[in-house]
Protein backbone atom coordinates (compact mmCIF):
# COMPACT_ATOMS: atom_id res chain seq x y z
CA UNK A 1 0.00 0.00 0.00
CA UNK A 2 1.23 3.47 -1.37
CA UNK A 3 1.56 5.70 1.71
CA UNK A 4 0.82 9.39 1.31
CA UNK A 5 2.94 11.60 0.93
CA UNK A 6 3.74 14.86 3.75
CA UNK A 7 2.49 17.34 0.64
CA UNK A 8 -0.58 15.26 0.55
CA UNK A 9 -0.91 15.04 4.24
CA UNK A 10 -1.24 18.33 4.83
CA UNK A 11 -3.45 19.33 2.22
CA UNK A 12 -6.10 17.10 3.53
CA UNK A 13 -5.63 18.57 6.97
CA UNK A 14 -5.78 21.86 5.29
CA UNK A 15 -9.16 21.00 3.87
CA UNK A 16 -10.57 19.55 7.55
CA UNK A 17 -9.83 22.77 8.75
CA UNK A 18 -11.44 24.38 6.30
CA UNK A 19 -14.76 22.44 6.46
CA UNK A 20 -14.68 22.52 9.94
CA UNK A 21 -14.94 26.36 9.74
CA UNK A 22 -17.69 26.14 7.04
CA UNK A 23 -19.93 23.66 9.15
CA UNK A 24 -19.42 25.71 12.40
CA UNK A 25 -23.06 27.42 12.65
CA UNK A 26 -23.38 31.54 12.71
CA UNK A 27 -23.58 33.18 15.70
CA UNK A 28 -27.47 33.48 16.92
CA UNK A 29 -28.75 37.27 16.71
CA UNK A 30 -31.05 37.84 20.01
CA UNK A 31 -34.70 38.97 19.52
CA UNK A 32 -37.11 40.41 21.53
CA UNK A 33 -39.52 37.69 22.59
CA UNK A 34 -43.31 38.35 22.10
CA UNK A 35 -45.34 38.92 25.44
CA UNK A 36 -46.68 36.00 27.29
CA UNK A 37 -50.49 35.79 26.42
CA UNK A 38 -52.44 35.94 29.51
CA UNK A 39 -53.19 33.20 31.50
CA UNK A 40 -56.13 31.21 31.07
CA UNK A 41 -57.57 31.99 34.57
CA UNK A 42 -56.85 35.96 34.35
CA UNK A 43 -59.82 37.34 32.59
CA UNK A 44 -62.20 35.18 35.43
CA UNK A 45 -60.13 36.59 38.28
CA UNK A 46 -60.77 40.27 36.70
CA UNK A 47 -64.28 39.11 36.86
CA UNK A 48 -64.50 37.75 40.10
CA UNK A 49 -62.59 41.17 41.47
CA UNK A 50 -65.73 43.35 39.69
CA UNK A 51 -67.62 41.03 40.96
CA UNK A 52 -66.76 41.64 44.82
CA UNK A 53 -66.43 45.29 44.43
CA UNK A 54 -70.33 45.03 43.11
CA UNK A 55 -71.41 43.16 46.27
CA UNK A 56 -69.38 45.71 48.46
CA UNK A 57 -70.89 48.52 47.03
CA UNK A 58 -74.18 47.06 47.33
CA UNK A 59 -73.45 46.21 51.01
CA UNK A 60 -72.42 49.93 51.64
CA UNK A 61 -75.89 50.86 49.87
CA UNK A 62 -77.91 48.85 52.19
CA UNK A 63 -76.02 49.78 55.54
CA UNK A 64 -76.89 53.07 54.68
CA UNK A 65 -80.56 52.97 54.02
CA UNK A 66 -80.34 50.90 56.83
CA UNK A 67 -78.54 53.43 58.60
CA UNK A 68 -81.31 56.05 57.81
CA UNK A 69 -84.40 54.02 58.82
CA UNK A 70 -82.84 53.15 61.78
CA UNK A 71 -82.22 57.14 62.63
CA UNK A 72 -86.23 57.46 61.53
CA UNK A 73 -87.41 54.73 63.73
CA UNK A 74 -85.17 56.71 66.66
CA UNK A 75 -87.15 59.93 65.93
CA UNK A 76 -90.37 58.24 65.23
CA UNK A 77 -90.08 56.34 69.50
CA UNK A 78 -88.88 59.76 70.56
CA UNK A 79 -91.84 62.00 69.09
CA UNK A 80 -95.36 62.38 69.95
CA UNK A 81 -97.15 61.19 67.05
CA UNK A 82 -100.12 63.77 67.31
CA UNK A 83 -98.74 66.68 68.37
CA UNK A 84 -94.70 66.31 66.40
CA UNK A 85 -92.97 67.38 69.52
CA UNK A 86 -91.01 65.04 72.00
CA UNK A 87 -93.07 62.32 73.83
CA UNK A 88 -91.93 61.83 77.75
CA UNK A 89 -88.60 59.50 76.44
CA UNK A 90 -87.86 62.34 74.05
CA UNK A 91 -87.84 64.98 76.44
CA UNK A 92 -86.26 62.74 78.87
CA UNK A 93 -83.42 62.03 77.11
CA UNK A 94 -83.22 65.65 75.94
CA UNK A 95 -82.97 67.18 79.60
CA UNK A 96 -80.74 65.07 80.30
CA UNK A 97 -78.23 65.76 77.77
CA UNK A 98 -78.97 69.11 79.24
CA UNK A 99 -78.14 68.76 82.40
CA UNK A 100 -75.29 66.95 81.84
CA UNK A 101 -73.97 69.99 79.65
CA UNK A 102 -74.68 72.32 82.47
CA UNK A 103 -72.52 70.24 84.73
CA UNK A 104 -69.62 70.67 82.31
CA UNK A 105 -69.80 74.04 81.92
CA UNK A 106 -71.68 75.84 85.04
CA UNK A 107 -74.49 76.67 82.96
CA UNK A 108 -78.23 76.87 84.16
CA UNK A 109 -81.73 76.92 83.09
CA UNK A 110 -85.24 75.81 84.34
CA UNK A 111 -87.94 73.19 83.73
CA UNK A 112 -91.59 73.98 83.68
CA UNK A 113 -94.48 71.09 83.75
CA UNK A 114 -97.21 72.79 82.38
CA UNK A 115 -101.05 70.33 83.39
CA UNK A 116 -104.06 71.32 81.15
CA UNK A 117 -106.58 72.17 83.67
CA UNK A 118 -110.02 71.12 81.86
CA UNK A 119 -109.62 68.97 79.19
CA UNK A 120 -111.23 65.94 80.87
CA UNK A 121 -114.49 68.17 80.53
CA UNK A 122 -114.01 68.74 76.71
CA UNK A 123 -113.10 65.33 76.05
CA UNK A 124 -116.59 64.15 77.71
CA UNK A 125 -118.41 66.78 76.45
CA UNK A 126 -117.03 66.61 72.76
CA UNK A 127 -115.22 63.72 71.92
CA UNK A 128 -111.35 62.70 72.47
CA UNK A 129 -111.15 64.72 68.48
CA UNK A 130 -112.22 68.42 70.42
CA UNK A 131 -109.62 67.26 72.94
CA UNK A 132 -106.93 66.55 70.27
CA UNK A 133 -107.56 69.52 68.57
CA UNK A 134 -107.12 71.81 72.08
CA UNK A 135 -103.70 69.63 72.68
CA UNK A 136 -102.69 70.50 69.44
CA UNK A 137 -103.36 74.28 69.71
CA UNK A 138 -101.54 74.49 73.05
CA UNK A 139 -98.63 72.74 71.64
CA UNK A 140 -98.28 75.38 68.92
CA UNK A 141 -98.84 78.22 71.57
CA UNK A 142 -95.90 77.03 73.65
CA UNK A 143 -93.95 76.52 70.98
CA UNK A 144 -94.15 80.00 69.10
CA UNK A 145 -93.14 81.59 72.82
CA UNK A 146 -89.74 79.48 72.97
CA UNK A 147 -86.65 79.82 71.62
CA UNK A 148 -85.05 77.92 69.20
CA UNK A 149 -82.91 76.60 71.77
CA UNK A 150 -85.46 75.15 74.38
CA UNK A 151 -87.32 72.39 74.20
CA UNK A 152 -91.12 71.89 74.53
CA UNK A 153 -92.35 68.40 75.37
CA UNK A 154 -95.51 66.34 75.97
CA UNK A 155 -94.78 63.87 79.36
CA UNK A 156 -98.29 62.17 78.65
CA UNK A 157 -101.94 62.93 79.05
CA UNK A 158 -102.81 66.55 79.34
CA UNK A 159 -99.10 67.15 80.81
CA UNK A 160 -96.37 68.80 79.10
CA UNK A 161 -92.90 69.79 80.04
CA UNK A 162 -90.67 72.90 78.57
CA UNK A 163 -86.63 73.10 79.04
CA UNK A 164 -85.48 76.61 78.94
CA UNK A 165 -81.98 78.18 79.22
CA UNK A 166 -80.09 80.68 81.44
CA UNK A 167 -83.29 82.14 83.33
CA UNK A 168 -83.23 82.94 87.03
CA UNK A 169 -86.05 82.16 89.32
CA UNK A 170 -87.61 85.54 88.37
CA UNK A 171 -87.59 84.74 84.79
CA UNK A 172 -88.43 81.54 85.11
CA UNK A 173 -91.65 81.85 86.78
CA UNK A 174 -92.41 84.87 84.82
CA UNK A 175 -92.22 82.69 82.32
CA UNK A 176 -94.38 80.17 83.70
CA UNK A 177 -96.88 82.67 83.87
CA UNK A 178 -96.80 83.80 80.68
CA UNK A 179 -97.75 80.10 79.29
CA UNK A 180 -100.64 79.97 81.83
CA UNK A 181 -102.17 83.18 80.52
CA UNK A 182 -101.52 82.27 77.15
CA UNK A 183 -103.16 79.10 77.70
CA UNK A 184 -106.40 80.77 79.33
CA UNK A 185 -106.99 82.93 76.09
CA UNK A 186 -107.50 80.41 73.79
CA UNK A 187 -111.02 79.88 72.45
CA UNK A 188 -112.63 77.05 70.71
CA UNK A 189 -115.65 76.44 69.21
CA UNK A 190 -117.01 72.76 69.08
CA UNK A 191 -120.96 72.23 68.39
CA UNK A 192 -121.64 75.93 67.87
CA UNK A 193 -120.36 75.88 71.55
CA UNK A 194 -117.37 78.90 72.48
CA UNK A 195 -114.96 76.50 75.02
CA UNK A 196 -111.60 77.53 76.91
CA UNK A 197 -109.30 75.37 78.50
CA UNK A 198 -106.59 76.47 80.95
CA UNK A 199 -102.98 75.69 82.56
CA UNK A 200 -101.19 75.16 85.53
CA UNK A 201 -97.44 75.34 85.49
CA UNK A 202 -94.97 74.59 88.27
CA UNK A 203 -90.96 75.28 87.78
CA UNK A 204 -88.17 73.72 88.70
CA UNK A 205 -84.58 75.07 88.62
CA UNK A 206 -82.25 73.65 86.44
CA UNK A 207 -78.05 73.99 87.33
CA UNK A 208 -74.46 71.82 88.01
CA UNK A 209 -76.12 70.24 90.86
CA UNK A 210 -79.51 69.01 88.97
CA UNK A 211 -80.99 65.60 88.37
CA UNK A 212 -82.87 64.78 85.80
CA UNK A 213 -85.70 62.70 87.76
CA UNK A 214 -85.52 64.85 90.76
CA UNK A 215 -86.17 68.02 88.52
CA UNK A 216 -89.26 66.75 86.66
CA UNK A 217 -90.81 65.44 91.00
CA UNK A 218 -89.56 69.16 91.92
CA UNK A 219 -91.40 70.86 88.55
CA UNK A 220 -94.40 68.27 88.95
CA UNK A 221 -94.78 68.85 92.38
CA UNK A 222 -95.05 72.83 91.91
CA UNK A 223 -97.36 72.51 89.42
CA UNK A 224 -99.83 70.40 91.52
CA UNK A 225 -99.75 73.06 94.05
CA UNK A 226 -100.60 75.91 91.48
CA UNK A 227 -103.53 74.11 90.28
CA UNK A 228 -104.83 73.83 93.70
CA UNK A 229 -104.50 77.74 93.64
CA UNK A 230 -106.62 77.86 90.47
CA UNK A 231 -109.49 75.70 91.82
CA UNK A 232 -112.02 78.23 91.81
CA UNK A 233 -111.43 79.14 87.86
CA UNK A 234 -114.32 77.91 86.38
CA UNK A 235 -114.03 74.37 85.18
CA UNK A 236 -115.06 74.65 81.70
CA UNK A 237 -117.34 77.61 79.99
CA UNK A 238 -120.24 77.18 77.49
CA UNK A 239 -121.46 79.96 75.70
CA UNK A 240 -124.05 79.50 73.09
CA UNK A 241 -123.06 80.95 69.42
Amino acid sequence: MKKPTRASAAKAKKGWKTSAGRSKAPPKRLTKRPAKPPAPGASRDDGAKDSVRATIRNLRAKLKEAQRRVAELEAAADTDFLLEIPNRRGFERELARAIAYMKRYRASGALIVLDVDRLKPINDSFGHGAGDEVLKAIAATLTRQVRASDVVGRLGGDEFALLLWNLSETDAKAKAAAFEQAVDELSFVFRGQHVTAGASAGVALLGAQSDASRALEEADAAMYVRKAHRRHEPRIRLVSS
